[in-house]
């Protein structure tokens, strides 16, 4: 009896209940069982799996660690590891899992699902091929589903692609992880067109369904059009992007991993600018659970993105605290010590800064390439041009590569140090001689060697590259020609006997439309053509507009007081002050107005002071001696030669007494 009823009631309520999903009730009746007898391993595991129905996974497993001696692993391994996988203790789960010898197939099944979570793709794929291939029930589909979103993480994540599966795409599931997989091959077209027909199939499922409202068909597209916003950022379509991921956040879907993931999209394209709204969506990778939805990968982006966000709005210190936050994380990475460098760098502390990353470059030789490069980028903002080509040449990697020799001859042309990009030039060109020879990108590199040289005045230097260009193709005419530039200022008889290799003007000339090449766009001299004969007609003259009749050109104006009789002035078209009659202008020259003389003087003089009025007076432009003769006959007494009376005195007397005390 256990509480005064038999256990053959207490055990029929506890299947009647479970047969209706009462799991509340059922779990009364199995304490019940369990007063009579605590050790009971059917009533124990029971009760576990009504736990685990009610959700409450900690108390499932209190009562399976207080019964560890009764519960084997055999017997309770699925509901432990079960309750260890809800609880996100994922290593617990895999160990109990792997505890296990003999595995049913629920076990498999968690067993992939726990090696997904761990990001152990390949394991996962394992799993599920087996199960797929030796399990025959109503969960196929759902194994293909999980088995393509497997492919898809290996695609996108570690850049692994397993041959062709044949999974179907007759749900929008396996659709959207197809267009997933194709996203981590680069085939951006063709995902946005499975993207497309996962919209579809997902409208088409749902709108069967009558209880399903508008709103919860856009909540379950939101992971679809989150995933079609990214394609078109890696299209370069950001405008598009963005407004696409606005629209995914506006819906607020429930699931937080997706919030986390979109508002990092958009901070990454606000990049240094919009910095508010930045703020505002790096609130939203902060929620609760985040974690726990997404892969180790994508957590350090986002990570990575907050601490270049705090860079940008001068956080220097939350900037710190991240990236030594990502640097204890993952100290192999070389991101967060960047992030540190170009904080520094934003403090004008660039000493520091390569100070860091050599001092990191120590320790992790293998990222060599990012951090070499920084620093020589560090030390050209500092101006030691010398020092940045030091660093690049010491990254072995990229010695030989185009991209670095180009860089290396310019930085060395620009110190004026044309022996080092000689050394670059020939050090690069031995290399493509053992490893290369005769690619495009020998003769490339041995073409430009030599234009550089003869750039230079080395033309001694430049003639073996030109003579190895010549040899790989004879019929190159200017490299023909250069070669006997080179040679005319070092052999000019070699240069003579390699003349004879020119071709003839015959063969040199060609059929070029010289009226077609001046009227082109940008021609600078336009031969002028030849004049029509007279009363010869055109036949495309008439009926257009845009022929110009001829200006007849007119006749200049004459001066009103013109003599045709009297030869002009050759002198007329210089400046009054640059003739040869000019002597200046006499200071105080007065003219004819009362008032307007010195004190004393009398206006009737004035008229005789005229001398054009005189009967003798000089013509227009009188030649120098004249007006001197005329001045000294006068017998009339200059103004300033005239004494004053004595009330012009007393005149003058008071005026000087009006200025005033302290007056200049």
């Amino acid at each position: 009896m256990a509480g005064g009823a038999p256990l053959t009631t207490l055990w029929t309520e506890v299947n009647r209940f479970g047969q209706t999903a009462d799991y509340s009730r059922a779990l009364k009746s199995l304490n019940k069982i369990l007063q009579d007898d605590k050790d009971d391993v059917t009533a124990l595991h029971c009760k576990v799996v009504c736990l685990v129905h009610g959700g409450s996974f900690k108390e499932a497993l209190n009562v399976i660690h207080t019964h560890s001696k009764v519960l084997s692993s055999d017997v309770i391994a699925f509901e432990k590891a079960y309750c260890e996988y809800r609880l996100n203790r994922i290593e617990s789960a895999l160990r109990t899992i792997e505890a296990v010898d003999q595995r049913t197939d629920k076990l498999k099944e968690l067993y992939a699902q726990v090696l997904y979570r761990l990001e152990r793709y390949e394991d996962c794929l394992t799993v599920y091929r087996d199960l797929i291939r030796n399990s025959q029930d109503d969960y196929e589909e759902e194994r293909k589903t999980n088995l393509s979103a497997v492919v898809a993480a290996l695609s996108t994540c570690e850049h692994s692609y397993p041959e062709d599966l044949g999974l179907p795409e007759t749900s929008y599931e396996l659709c959207y992880n197809a267009a997933c997989t194709l996203i981590g091959e680069g085939k951006l077209s063709e995902a946005m067109n499975k993207l497309q027909k996962a919209e579809e199939l997902c409208r088409q499922s749902f709108s069967e369904d009558t209880d399903i409202n508008d709103e919860e068909i856009d909540a379950e597209l939101a992971i679809i059009h989150a995933q079609m916003a990214y394609v078109m950022q890696l299209q370069g379509r950001n405008d598009d992007a963005v407004q696409l991921y606005n629209q995914v956040i506006k819906l607020k879907p429930s699931d937080v991993g997706l919030l986390a993931v979109t508002a990092n999209n958009i901070i990454t394209l606000n990049k240094d600018q919009n910095v508010f709204d930045s703020k505002k969506k790096v609130k939203l990778t902060n929620a609760e659970g985040v974690e726990h939805k997404l892969t180790h990968r994508q957590l350090q982006a986002i990570e990575v993105n907050k601490a270049l966000l705090a860079m940008h709005t001068n956080q220097a210190d939350q900037c710190r605290k991240l990236t030594s936050s990502l640097q204890k994380q993952d100290p192999m990475t070389p991101l967060p010590v960047l992030i540190q460098a170009a904080q520094m760098c934003r403090e004008k502390q660039h000493t520091k800064a390569i100070e860091l990353l050599e001092d990191f470059l120590e320790h992790h030789p293998e990222n060599e390439v990012e951090l070499k490069m920084t620093v020589a980028q560090l030390y050209l903002v500092q101006g030691h041009v010398t020092k940045a080509c030091d660093i690049l040449r010491s990254i072995d990697e990229k010695t030989n590569k185009l991209g670095m020799v180009s860089a290396l001859v310019t930085m060395y042309s620009h110190e004026e140090d044309i022996d080092s990009a000689i050394e670059i030039f020939c050090q690069t060109i031995q290399w493509y001689q053992e490893h290369q020879p005769n690619t495009p990108a020998h003769l490339l590199l041995v073409r430009e060697a030599a234009n550089f040289k003869l750039k230079y005045g080395r033309q001694k230097e430049a003639i073996s590259d030109l003579e190895q260009l010549w040899r790989q193709n004879s019929a190159d005419v200017r490299t023909l020609a250069q070669l006997i530039s080179a040679y005319s200022l070092v052999d000019p008889e070699k240069a003579k006997i390699l003349s004879k290799h020119l071709p003839s003007l015959e063969a040199m000339s060609f059929k070029v439309d010289v009226d077609a090449l001046e009227n082109s766009h940008g021609a600078t001299y336009i031969r002028k053509k030849a004049g029509k004969v007279a009363g010869e007609i055109q036949p495309n003259e008439r009926g257009q507009g845009d022929i110009k009749k001829k200006k007849k050109k007119k006749r200049g104006k004459l001066p009103k007081n013109h003599d045709p009789k009297v030869t002009p002035d050759p002198e007329r078209w210089l400046p009054m002050r640059e003739r040869s009659y000019y002597r200046g202008r006499k200071k105080g020259k007065k003219k004819e107005l009362i008032g307007k003389g010195t004190q004393g003087a009398t206006s009737s003089g004035t008229s005789e002071l005229d001398a054009s009025k005189t009967v003798n007076s000089p013509p227009t432009s009188p030649r120098p001696g004249i007006a001197a003769s005329v001045a000294a006959s006068s017998n009339i007494v200059p103004p300033r030669q005239q004494k004053p009376s004595a009330a012009s005195k007393k005149k003058q007397q008071q005026k000087k007494k009006k200025g005033g005390k302290g007056g200049w």
